[in-house]
């Protein structure tokens, strides 16, 4: 199991990139320490100068991977979801009850990242805490719509309406599946974001988790 997880690549929009970094190992590493460094100084004082730097390459070589760093910045974003998708999907596809299976999903969506070994060149922790506290950055610019019909929100859209299917297959009653869904999802990432910062308007700590809280908000919604 473990040699054909190894096997699955991520798929993400390729217009966020010029050249598949997936496809070199200079490519690989630009993605590698481009998760350290902006996990590092964060993404406003990120440049590919600093990075190339810090590869011992041209910044020209890394323009000739991504446009820009905001197009990194989507890469990186997509790739995330994209993962956190395969985590899903694995994880829920042989549960049969829709309560259940919906618990997981939350489960899955919440709870702490650790590493997976399956994509040596990715650290999914640090890429976690960049999503946690930069990912907003993706979307609220002004070319949002555009960037959005061209499919580069795709798979986080795409997870949403997973648990809006979920939620709907335990209460096909409830009329507002998609707002839910969407709340459990870039909750999760909030919450964490408030138990780093701003730990007095939250009461996720140490002993309640995002799992037990956004559990307790969807099965509390609708109708069991």
């Amino acid at each position: 199991m473990k040699r054909l997880l190894q096997t699955i690549k991520i798929e993400v929009n390729h217009k966020t990139y010029v050249k598949d970094p997936e496809s070199s190992d200079l490519g690989k590493r630009i993605v590698e320490h481009s998760i350290l460094m902006i996990h590092e100084i964060g993404f406003d004082s990120f440049t590919f100068k600093k990075l190339g730097a810090s590869i011992g390459s041209n910044e020209s070589s890394i323009y000739r991977y991504f446009e820009n760093k905001h197009k990194l910045l989507l890469y990186l974003t997509s790739w995330y979801w994209g993962w956190q998708e395969y985590q899903f999907v694995f994880a829920t596809n042989s549960i049969a009850d829709p309560s259940e299976k919906l618990r997981k999903a939350i489960e899955v969506i919440s709870k702490p990242v650790v590493l997976d070994d399956s994509f040596t060149h990715i650290n999914e922790v640090l890429l976690n805490d960049i999503i946690i506290n930069e990912y907003s950055k993706s979307y609220l610019t002004k070319e949002v719509d555009t960037e959005n019909k061209e499919g580069y929100f795709e798979i986080y859209k795409r997870m949403v309406l997973r648990i809006s299917e979920m939620i709907q297959g335990v209460d096909p009653n409830y009329p507002y599946p998609s707002s839910l869904a969407s709340t459990v999802l870039e909750g999760s990432l909030h919450q964490y974001f408030l138990t780093q910062h701003f730990p007095s308007l939250t009461n996720c700590n140490k002993k309640v988790t995002p799992t037990d809280y956004f559990t307790h908000l969807v099965f509390n919604s609708l109708n069991k």
